[in-house]
């Protein structure tokens, strides 16, 4: 026993020694460097130390704690995910190791997109790092809950002390540490602010450096059109100096298919006026929305959701409200493509159509949604783009990758499958199978990119000295699994993942390590 235990001390005792002469954590052996930049792939090692890339060059002699044979894998930064609805899961002391995003390469969020979540940035930097998390989190000033805080659900523009509370409310986040402003003028209330009181807003913005990212007033022809709305995000840019983020950019709906061609004019010449605008895209041709917003016109919310229901025991407004309802669902290409995806009150249309749901009620559509409405407000997919958009899109140089995906509790509902499928998706379905874009530029749009328009410092390249967020994947087998069918499967492929230097990812597993940090616009 006596011998036992001194041989396990002298084990000790050399494995704290070699440790301690250890010169890295972690040495990435012979990997081929995707860095970032847009620049073919290169042969080399990596050496991490602490939570930075000590190096990149020779380190095959070199001591290190851990090393990782790279010989038959890709490396790259760690993806970031410019528009992420994963606040609650990672608000969740149970839910914030966030494996869905780990599978896919992710080590790093914004969330609080499309002008929601909390206006209190402060309070919710707080909660994140008390519990940890397994990526890093930015965090957007959501436009539309400030606007509900001070204004409630009121249709009109606000007054010179409600425009002044909301500014002192962006200041607030912006000096906490938000990256910027995000929109959703297409929801309400969102879709009650002029254009001009969302420039307003981001003057305060434009004082700190943030920026600006916008769920348009119409990506169809809802209301103003698609390239009005683009317009009106342009403008912001242009009057404020701030870079500016058309969000997960579309032409939705038969009735707008082929402009893509035209909003990419568009763009092109404000840049070359020297507007610094930009989009973010997910690789599907379906959206995910909720019923409500979807069908009812804007006018519908006026007053709160309560108001909108008793609208539709108003025998004079209902007429209209159908007629609306009509209008909005043909926009989409009809009821059968629209698939439901999630609805806590009426759990038996989650993964039907409505087109189904209303041939089982031998009703029609619009009835149908009704009634549906009248109990909640479930949750829907809509397949509404073509595919011809949605690769002019990507093959634009200011065009970054943006799931807008969801993490919600395993097995809830029937997500949209970009929750776990839209990095590795576009790898496999537009770099190797269609050869819509480079593998080099789809990591750039992935990485140094959003970095850049975001100013996430030292993040977004394999650079000396940067942070060591890194993806490893095996370009053979990286691929998405998650379906509209089938959405509950975690992409395959992508081996390791290092967030701040600490492997959080490794051959299909957790390790049971939060190494993600908040992140704070400096």
């Amino acid at each position: 026993m006596k011998r036992a235990c001194l041989l396990l001390a002298c084990w000790l005792v050399c494995q704290a020694s070699w440790s301690a002469a250890a010169e890295y954590d972690l040495v990435i052996d012979n990997v081929r460097i995707i860095d970032g930049s847009g620049n073919p792939w290169y042969r080399n090692d990596i050496a991490i130390a602490g939570d930075r890339i000590a190096g990149i060059g020779d380190y095959s002699t070199a001591m290190a704690i851990t090393r990782i044979d790279g010989t038959e894998l890709y490396a790259a930064p760690g993806f970031i995910d410019t528009h992420s609805h994963t606040a609650d899961a990672l608000l969740d002391r149970q839910r914030s190791d966030v494996p869905g995003l780990l599978s896919q390469g992710i080590t790093a969020v914004l969330i609080n997109p499309d002008g929601g979540g909390s206006t209190d940035i402060a309070s919710q930097i707080a909660t994140l790092r008390e519990h940890g998390t397994g990526v890093n989190v930015g965090l957007f000033l959501p436009h539309g809950e400030i606007r509900k805080q001070v204004m409630a659900m009121a249709d009109r523009g606000p007054t010179d002390s409600e425009l002044s509370l909301m500014r002192d409310l962006v200041r607030q986040g912006m000096l906490a540490g938000a990256f910027g402003l995000s929109s959703g003028t297409f929801y309400a209330p969102g879709s009650f602010a002029a254009n001009d009181e969302l420039i307003a807003i981001m003057k305060e913005v434009a004082i700190y450096g943030g920026a600006y990212n916008s769920h348009i007033r119409d990506e169809s022809n809802y209301s103003i059109g698609v390239v009005a709305a683009v317009e009106e995000v342009i403008d912001v840019g242009r009057r404020t100096g701030a870079p500016v983020v058309v969000t997960h950019i579309k032409a939705l709906g038969p009735p707008v298919w082929g402009m893509a061609e035209v909003l990419t004019r568009n763009i092109e010449q404000a840049r070359r006026e020297g507007v610094q605008v930009y989009t973010d895209q997910y690789p599907y041709i379906a959206s995910h929305t909720s019923l409500d917003a979807a069908l009812l016109p804007r006018w519908a919310f006026d007053g709160g959701w309560p108001a909108t229901v008793a609208r539709f025991s108003d025998l004079n407004q209902r007429p209209e409200l159908e007629a609306a309802m009509e209008e909005n669902l043909a926009r989409r290409g009809g009821a059968d493509r629209i698939q439901f995806s999630r609805a806590p009150e009426t759990p038996a249309i989650v993964g039907q159509t409505l087109q189904a749901w209303a041939d089982q009620k031998e009703t029609g559509a619009i009835t149908a949604a009704i009634n549906l409405l009248l109990q909640g407000r479930p949750g829907i997919i809509s397949f509404n783009m073509s595919d011809a958009d949605l690769e002019t899109f990507m093959r634009a140089p200011w065009n970054m990758t943006a799931s807008d995906g969801r993490n919600p509790p395993w097995l809830e509902g029937s997500p949209h499958p970009r929750g776990f499928g839209t990095f590795p998706r576009k790898i496999r379905k537009y770099v190797l199978e269609q050869q819509i874009i480079t593998l080099p530029d789809a990591v750039r749009s992935m990485t140094s990119l959003p970095a850049q328009v975001y100013q996430i410092h030292q993040r977004g390249l394999l650079k000396q000295g940067y942070y060591a967020d890194i993806t490893l994947f095996d370009l053979d087998e990286i691929k998405d699994n998650a379906t509209f069918e089938s959405p509950w499967q975690y992409a395959s492929g992508i081996q390791h993942v290092i967030v701040n230097g600490g492997v959080a990812w490794s051959n299909g597993q957790l390790t049971q390590v939060r190494h993600g940090r908040v992140l704070q616009h400096e």
